[in-house]
């Protein structure tokens, strides 16, 4: 996700200061949600020691737990208190690169089956939640994907036209005339509703996992950040806290991925995203601006992605302000004017929350899923991990325990890096300039 640029500011835009955390963390009641789950004891073995508390770790933790697997969850800091608590709630079946893309990189049948595996995620998702009961607001709602442009516009109905038969999305174009039933804007040219995606409450999701993992016997130690791991099974992995011996490790470490892993840390390009939350919104207001109450995205390359909160109650907008990272009390209020510029009726709204969170690209916009010096790893979700990060921990997991079903086409490519990266972007503000010129010249 890159920036957009930001407008002018206006006199009569609110002076109120947001909080500086996310607002997912107090629906959720961040405060209490975890108590009494982390220890501070390091046991002296385990069969799996898992470094990240996001949906990638907990997943693999409780399929190993389940398996009968002696298993251990460390964090660098708080539990959850990554991008697994803090991103949009937008769950989709996105594959960056489209699949003539992929069919040109690695053939047509390996294309095919990433394209099904991404299908095959959101369904995954949807029906773990069913069966497991968890209170999360899932909600299979819908998402309008709109057109910036007439060109994208263009580029999207083809897309829509010409899906592979084996990779139907049931995408339905929507005209300029007709997306005021989605959205109460002129800003945009029209754009696709695709039926099948769904949002969830992050911070409830994330809660619910670490209270099912716990429930199958997974151990949870936070604010316990991996120093070294030596051996290659079994592995001595050194902490903050002391040391732990393991079977089995597992990095899960995804957009917070640090040089313990280098040559991972060299595969990931940690990217910020940043998100507000509006205040609260009369509920007749709220609803003329999005009727339709499904998930939007736009086709920027400097994509922008929004919400009504699960409370309905207010609006919760995503995306990126500038080329460097910036701290969430100056990314909110340029957030804000982005928002009012797509939603002018919001000119006297302001913001109760600011935050930020780090999401993990590719440089082939693939997520990957492997070994590295004898550990396990998936990651690089490329901004759509709700589904895929829970999906391909799933996956680990059972690689892990030796069980057929882990066999996926995302251990396929080749986890790609490039000479002279050593994990720190420094060529994202050149990009953030190039992707603003391809969007201003409808490329």
């Amino acid at each position: 996700m890159f920036p957009h640029s930001s407008r002018n500011k206006t006199d009569s835009e609110p002076t109120s200061t947001p909080v500086l955390t996310p607002w997912w963390w107090d629906s959720a009641g961040q405060q209490t949600w975890l108590n009494g789950v982390s220890d501070s004891q390091l046991p002296v073995h385990v069969d799996v020691l898992v470094a990240g508390s996001g949906y990638t770790g907990l997943h693999a933790a409780l399929v190993c737990a389940k398996a009968g697997r002696e298993t251990l969850v460390v964090d660098a800091a708080g539990l959850g208190f990554g991008c697994s608590s803090r991103n949009g709630g937008q769950v989709s079946s996105s594959i960056k690169p489209g699949f003539e893309v992929l069919r040109k990189r690695h053939g047509e049948a390996v294309a095919l089956a990433i394209h099904q595996e991404g299908h095959r995620s959101l369904e995954w998702l949807g029906a773990f939640i069913d069966s497991e009961g968890l209170d999360c607001d899932f909600n299979r709602c819908g998402r309008f994907h709109a057109a910036h442009n007439s060109s994208s516009f263009k580029h999207l109905k083809d897309r829509v036209n010409s899906e592979h038969p084996l990779l139907k999305s049931g995408a339905e174009l929507i005209s300029k005339e007709d997306q005021g039933a989605f959205i109460a804007s002129d800003v945009y040219y029209g754009g696709a509703v695709f039926p099948r995606h769904a949002s969830l409450h992050p911070a409830k999701y994330h809660r619910e996992l670490v209270r099912i993992a716990s429930d199958q016997g997974v151990k949870f130690v936070a604010d316990c950040p991996v120093e070294t791991v030596r051996g290659e099974g079994p592995f001595r992995v050194l902490t903050s806290r002391g040391e732990v011996l393991a079977n089995e490790v597992v990095i899960a470490t995804n957009g917070y991925t640090s040089a313990v892993t280098p040559a991972l840390q060299r595969r990931i390009i940690p990217i910020g995203s940043y998100m507000i939350a509006t205040e609260q919104i009369q509920t007749a207001l709220l609803n003329r601006l999005l009727p339709a109450d499904k998930i939007i995205s736009d086709s920027r390359k400097v994509v922008y992605y929004y919400r009504k909160s699960p409370d309905g109650q207010r609006i919760l907008f995503g995306g990126r302000v500038s080329g460097r990272e910036a701290d969430p009390a100056v990314s909110g209020p340029l957030l804000r004017r982005e928002l009012v510029h797509l939603l002018p009726e919001l000119e006297g709204i302001g913001i109760s929350h600011s935050w930020s969170g780090t999401v993990a690209y590719t440089f082939d916009e693939l997520p990957h899923i492997g070994r590295y010096q004898g550990m396990h790893y998936a990651m690089g979700y490329c901004g759509a991990g709700v589904g895929m990060a829970s999906y391909l921990g799933n996956k680990l997991g059972k690689q892990l325990t030796g069980n057929p079903g882990g066999e996926t086409a995302f251990s396929i490519p080749a986890f790609q890096t490039r000479p002279g990266y050593r994990g720190k972007p420094w060529f994202l503000p050149a990009a953030v300039q190039y992707y603003r010129l391809r969007d201003r010249l409808n490329i």
